[in-house]
């Protein structure tokens, strides 16, 4: 794939993933494909479950800053606060050294950076930690772990992950969903979910304390190596964090996009 269609790729699996992972959420959640803009909001705590993103290739600059009005509209509506997510790779080159201005004027504030990222890296060998054991999620218990680690590694109050997570069955049943545990305490997490003939790996989470000892690698791979010998599939992509980012290339994954976070201001 060249680095565009790689690009389109990354928007359009987190447009696929966050649709199923909303609805799930919620089954009257604000789904919407617009011109231009696509709403993926269940308006709950769990701000990664509160999404826009900008769906247009090649957007010039008026054309975004019309977009990013009409995003920060809806994200006005809404109760609770989610994030706007723009594949700076999408835009063109004049719209990428205008995005600055433009979502200010929009009243937007940019939140943090992150990174689209690919391969056809699978399947991958059997992972191994000495310091883990991995437990697929099957149980609510495992759900609020689970939502646990994400709350505690991206700031969010407890509640605040749970109420993203909680009794969910997607989760227990459709998601590659690991934790990895120290003896019987949980301290990293990973789940992979089929999507449009790939595997998307979702909500990645190490808990602080435990951070920089490879843990966050070894439960990705475990989800990745899971999904792949349940589908059959050869294709993984992701959205990463900075703090990610590095690791994920160790797996066999490519950046393509760069990625933006906004916020309401």
């Amino acid at each position: 794939m060249t680095n565009l269609a790689e690009s389109v790729e990354s928007m359009e699996q987190l447009a696929a993933v966050w649709k199923a992972m909303v609805l799930d959420r919620d089954a009257g959640a604000d789904v919407r494909d617009l011109p231009g803009i696509a709403v993926r909001w269940a308006d709950c705590r769990f701000a990664f479950w509160n999404c826009i993103t900008l769906t247009d290739v090649g957007a010039d600059a008026a054309l975004v800053e019309q977009r990013l009005t009409e995003a920060a509209d809806i994200m006005r509506s809404k109760e609770h606060p989610g994030f706007l997510w723009v594949f700076e790779d999408l835009l063109d080159p004049g719209a990428r050294a205008t995005l600055t201005a433009a979502a200010e004027r929009a009243g937007l504030a940019y939140a943090f950076p992150g990174t689209g990222m690919a391969g056809d890296l699978l399947p991958l060998p059997e992972p191994t930690h000495p310091d883990l054991t991995f437990v697929r999620v099957s149980t609510d218990e495992h759900l609020l772990s689970y939502a646990d680690l994400n709350s505690r590694a991206y700031g969010f109050p407890l509640e605040h992950g749970r109420d993203g997570l909680a009794g969910s069955t997607l989760w227990k049943e459709e998601v590659h969903a690991y934790l990895g545990m120290r003896g019987d305490v949980p301290v990293t997490c990973a789940g992979a979910l089929e999507a449009d003939g790939r595997l998307f790996v979702v909500l990645v989470a190490t808990d602080p304390q435990w951070e920089r000892r490879g843990y966050g690698e070894a439960v990705t791979r475990k989800a990745l190596y899971e999904g792949a010998r349940a589908t059959g599939l050869t294709r993984a992509t992701l959205h990463a964090t900075a703090a990610g980012a590095p690791v994920y290339p160790r797996i066999g994954f490519t950046p393509n996009s760069p990625l933006r976070f906004y916020g309401l201001r």
